[in-house]
C-alpha cells in the first residue's frame, strides 16, 4: 500500500495542494459570494454564515499545505491589512461593540477568501472560474425571471422577483435588486470579453455569454448602468490606446491620459445635475441626496474615527435607525461606499480604502498595459467597474464586491509590490503562486 494511503494527513495534504481542489474551491467561493442573496433566502443567514467560515478555515488550509508555494511577506497588501485594522479598532468606540466585532469577522472572513484565491489561482485561472459562476447565475436568474414574471406572472417575494420580466423590467434575479443585477451584468461583460478575447471559452459560449450580460444588464433598468458601462467602456478604449503605442511613448500616454481622466471627472462632477437628468435618474438621485444629507450630519459629529465599523447598516443602532426614521425609508446602506466608509470609519478609513483601490488600479494598469495578455486587463477594469459603482452603491464594502476588490488589492500587489525586491526568487515571485494546472 502506498504511503499516502496508509497516512490520511499526508493525503488531506495532497489533496489541499492539488489544482482539482484549487479550482473546485475556487468555482465554490464565487458561487457563495455571488449567491449570497438566494442562499440566505432560501436557507437562511446561518447557513451562509457556516459556508462561508467552513471555506476559511478551508483557505487557511490551503495556504498552509502550499507554504513551500506561497510568498508570506508578500501574502496580503499593506493597504489591505491597515483598512482592515482600523475597521478593528474602531470596535472600541463603536454603538454595539458585539455587533462590530461580528461584521468585522465578516470582513476578514471574506478577505481571507480573496487571499486564498490570489495566491493559489493566476488571473486567467481566476478569470474561467468567475466566468463559469456567473454564466450560471445569469442563466438562473434570467429562467427566475421567465417562471415569475411569463409562465406564472405573479412576483416571487421571498426572493425579491417582482415579475416584471413581460414589461421589459425592471427585473432582480438571483441577486435582490435591479442595481445589484446591474452591477454583476457589468462585471460579467468585463470577465467574458477578457474569456473571449484569450480564447478560454469557445466563440459560440463566448459571444453568446456577452449577449446574456448585456440582455440582464438593460433588462435591470438600473440608473446606474449606463453611467458604469460608459465608464469601463473608456476605461476599455483608454487602455488599448496605451497597450498598442510604442514602448518608449507609453510613459507620456499615461500621463496625457491622467490630465484628461482628471478635467473629465471635474466637468462631470459641474455638469452633474445635467447629466442626471439626461439619464432619467432624478427621482433616484434626489432619494441619495437626502440620504447622503442627513448622514453629513452624523459624519460631522465624528469626521476622523466615524461610527464604528458595522458594513450593512444595523437597523437598530444610531445614527443608521435614526437616519431611516426621519426618511422613513429603510436603507441597509448609504447607497454610496465613500459616505458609508466616511460616517462608519471617519476620513482615516475612507483614505484608506482609497489606498487599497488606488494603489491596485495603479499597480494593475501598468500591469496591463506592458503584459502581451489581455487577461491581465481584467483587474483594472473590474477595480474601475468598483470605483464607479461605489459612488452610487456601497457594494464594494461586502460580499461579492469586497471580494473582488480584495483579490484585486492582492493580484495587483504579487507583481508590482515594493516587497517583491525583498521576496526576489521566492517560489512566489512568478506572480502565480500555485501549482501547475
Amino acid at each position: 500500500m502506498a504511503t499516502s494511503d496508509a497516512n490520511p494527513p499526508a493525503r488531506a495534504v495532497e489533496l489541499l495542494r492539488s489544482a482539482d481542489f484549487a479550482r473546485a474551491y475556487t468555482l465554490t467561493v464565487f458561487a457563495a459570494m455571488f449567491g449570497g442573496h438566494l442562499i440566505e433566502r432560501l436557507a437562511g443567514r446561518v447557513t451562509l454564515v457556516t459556508i462561508v467560515a467552513a471555506l476559511c478555515v478551508l483557505g487557511v488550509g490551503i495556504l498552509v499545505a502550499r507554504r513551500d508555494e506561497v510568498s508570506f511577506l508578500r501574502l496580503v497588501p499593506s493597504t489591505l491589512i491597515l483598512l482592515c485594522a482600523w475597521a478593528f479598532a474602531s470596535i472600541f468606540w463603536s454603538t454595539d461593540a458585539g455587533t462590530s466585532l461580528l461584521r468585522w469577522l465578516a470582513m476578514i472572513g471574506v478577505a481571507v477568501l480573496a487571499v486564498t484565491i490570489g495566491h493559489i489561482r493566476d488571473t486567467l485561472q481566476t478569470v474561467r472560474a468567475l466566468g463559469d459562476v456567473l454564466r450560471a447565475a445569469l442563466v438562473f436568474s434570467l429562467g427566475l425571471e421567465i417562471v415569475s414574471g411569463i409562465l406564472l406572472d405573479m412576483p416571487l417575494p421571498f426572493l425579491g422577483v417582482q415579475g416584471n420580466l413581460a414589461a421589459l423590467g425592471p427585473i432582480q434575479g438571483i441577486f435582490g435588486t435591479r442595481n445589484a443585477l446591474g452591477i454583476v451584468a457589468v462585471i460579467a461583460l468585463i470577465t467574458f470579453a477578457v474569456e473571449l478575447r484569450t480564447q478560454s471559452v469557445r466563440p459560440v459560449v463566448g459571444t453568446g455569454s456577452i449577449v446574456l450580460a448585456a440582455a440582464l444588464a438593460l433588462l435591470s433598468a438600473s440608473p446606474t448602468v449606463l453611467l458604469l458601462t460608459t465608464g469601463v467602456g473608456v476605461a476599455t478604449g483608454a487602455l488599448a490606446l496605451v497597450r498598442a503605442a510604442p514602448v518608449g511613448r507609453r510613459r507620456g500616454l499615461q500621463w496625457t491620459l491622467a490630465g484628461v481622466v482628471t478635467a473629465s471627472g471635474i466637468a462631470l462632477y459641474t455638469q452633474r445635475g445635467a447629466i442626471i437628468a439626461a439619464t432619467g435618474a432624478a427621482d433616484d438621485l434626489q432619494l441619495r441626496t437626502d440620504l447622503w444629507t442627513l448622514a453629513q450630519y452624523y459624519i460631522r459629529l465624528k469626521p476622523v474615527q466615524g461610527w464604528g465599523w458595522f458594513g450593512a447598516w444595523p437597523p437598530a443602532e444610531p445614527p443608521f435607525a435614526t437616519i431611516n426614521i426621519l426618511l422613513g425609508e429603510s436603507h441597509r446602506s448609504a447607497l454610496n461606499a465613500y459616505v458609508d466608509v466616511l460616517l462608519q470609519l471617519g476620513w482615516a478609513g475612507v483614505l484608506l480604502l482609497c489606498a487599497v483601490g488606488g494603489i491596485a488600479l495603479v499597480r494593475s494598469w501598468l500591469d496591463a498595459s506592458q503584459r502581451r495578455s489581455t487577461v491581465y486587463a481584467w483587474t483594472p477594469l473590474v477595480l474601475i467597474a468598483l470605483a464607479i459603482t461605489s459612488a452610487f452603491e456601497s457594494y464594494v464594502l461586502t460580499g461579492a464586491g469586497w471580494l473582488l476588490l480584495s483579490l484585486a488589492a492582492v493580484r495587483a500587489g504579487q507583481s508590482r509590490s515594493w516587497r517583491r525586491r525583498l521576496d526576489a526568487g521566492s517560489p512566489a515571485d512568478t506572480g502565480l503562486g500555485h501549482a501547475p494546472g
